[in-house]
């Protein structure tokens, strides 16, 4: 986008968001045109005199707007962009805004508006770049890497020095990713912390073991980190351990586990305040809450799992379907499926249901995921829906019948708050949520996936050899 009536401010303002480029040094074109706007004419037409003589009273013009005002206006533009057209297109409209008067170009040097844009358009609250204008740009380019399938591919390597490893047969049965690290469980009860920005394994924790009612008792089922420092893990036996991301490899365990009083922990999750397990095996103990900060068990309840209690304790000694799949989202609720319903729970309110739906048809149980304030979910025909949490309310649908689209075998699937990803047997195809448009599959063929997870800027993938896949679509 560029004007010649522009400022050099605000060329380089546009310059800066056209297309980022990649690890791969491949350009997308993120700069849509827009167009000068122009500062509203003060000159009154048909009335015989082209202006107010000094003597007459001034109209008020663009340039005499006071700051804020400029702020919450240019915030309100980007946001409807956003709602209306996609996340991108709000900084072709920003640039746009800015290029009215020189007084409105003078918000585009607010850090304080720029900090409230990249919350609010890209949900980012922490700063990694130098301002948050850079901040703002980088996870513009980011999506928009996403969007064009500008990445680089790298296999994550375990520590060489370990008795045990791929080879020996682990299953991964579950990924956790941070800004900074990827968490990946494993059915022998370890879990792998690998540090992103530098691609190595750090560490390995292993808790020391108990009791088991059977093989896959101490398998690892969901995996928690906490402000980049703190890392939470349940196993299948429902014990919940705690680890210092940047400490030794040691672990506490603040929750022993009750099989026989409880089921088994299918699923574990949480965000920055809870922790939330979905369990199944004893009727009307389906979920169970803890406050992180007290590390205490404050509500156990719900019958979603009740249907399925037998399968529940198969799980303990077979490595069985996904039974069912709990996630966060961003507004401290929680949502939950099995194969023939959803559920959303407030964890505020002790899990009080905000709503919930069956489906005669049935559900892709591993192809369900939340991200910010929305949620994903493929029925057995292969019809994906992605849906507001709060209301249940449909966003937007496609169908991911695409290629080699196996019903009995399942689908693997994973979002973030732009784009889904399914895989169907060893093909990952993306969506674009907005719109619900089908870009493209992942040039690399990897095998049989058995997790999957993504977040704004990586999809980390694990294949049945327990090889870690990790894609990066962050700008450089």
């Amino acid at each position: 986008m560029s004007s010649s009536s522009s400022s050099s401010s605000s060329s380089s303002l546009s310059s800066s968001f056209r297309g980022g480029t990649n690890n791969n040094n491949n350009n997308g074109n993120v700069g849509a045109r827009g167009g000068t706007g122009g500062a509203s004419s003060s000159r009154r037409r048909g009335t015989g005199y082209e202006g107010p003589s000094s003597s007459q009273r001034r109209e008020p013009t663009n340039e005499d707007w006071p700051g804020h005002f400029v702020e919450a206006l240019v915030t309100q533009v980007a946001i409807e962009a956003s709602r209306s057209t996609g996340r991108r297109t709000a900084a072709p409209a920003l640039a746009t805004v800015f290029l009215v008067c020189p007084t409105w170009r003078e918000a585009s040097r607010s850090d304080h508006l720029w900090h409230r844009l990249t919350r609010r358009i890209w949900g980012r609250s922490y700063l990694r770049q130098n301002t948050w204008r850079d901040e703002y740009i980088y996870w513009h380019r980011t999506a928009q890497n996403f969007r064009l399938a500008q990445y680089a591919h790298t296999i994550l390597r375990f520590d060489p020095n370990e008795e045990e490893g791929p080879a020996n047969g682990l299953t991964c049965r579950c990924i956790t990713l941070s800004d900074t690290h990827l968490a990946c469980g494993f059915s022998d009860g370890s879990v792998r912390l690998f540090h992103l920005p530098t691609r190595i394994h750090v560490s390995t924790f292993r808790p020391r073991t108990r009791a088991m009612l059977g093989q896959f008792s101490r398998a690892i089922t969901g995996i928690v980190i906490t402000n980049n420092h703190r890392l939470v893990f349940g196993t299948l036996v429902g014990d919940i351990h705690v680890a210092l991301i940047n400490g030794p490899p040691h672990t506490r365990r603040v929750f022993e586990g009750n099989a026989v009083d409880d089921g088994v922990l299918v699923d574990f999750t949480g965000c920055g305040r809870w922790w939330v397990g979905l369990y199944a095996g004893v009727p009307d103990r389906a979920f169970h809450i803890w406050d992180s900060n007290t590390e205490q068990l404050i509500s156990v309840g719900g019958a979603l799992t009740n249907p399925d209690s037998v399968r529940g304790w198969q799980m303990l000694i077979e490595e069985n379907d996904v039974l069912g799949r709990i996630r966060v989202t961003s507004q401290e609720s929680a949502v939950a499926c099995t194969d023939t319903m959803t559920m959303v729970l407030d964890l505020r309110n002790h899990g009080l249901v905000i709503g919930e739906e069956e489906y005669e048809g049935g559900l892709m149980v591993s192809s369900m995921d939340v991200s910010n304030s929305t949620y994903i979910i493929v029925d057995r025909q292969g019809n994906a829906s992605v849906r507001r949490a709060s209301t249940l309310e449909e966003l937007c649908n496609f169908s991911v019948r695409r290629g080699a689209w196996h019903r009995d075998r399942g689908l693997i699937g994973c979002m973030n708050r732009g784009f889904a990803l399914m895989c169907t047997g060893t093909v990952i195809r993306v969506w674009e949520i907005e719109g619900g448009r089908h870009l493209y599959r992942l040039a690399e063929q990897i095998g049989e996936v058995s997790v999957m997870v993504a977040d704004e800027r990586h999809v980390v993938a694990c294949s049945g050899d327990s090889t870690l896949h990790l894609w990066d679509f962050g700008a450089q």
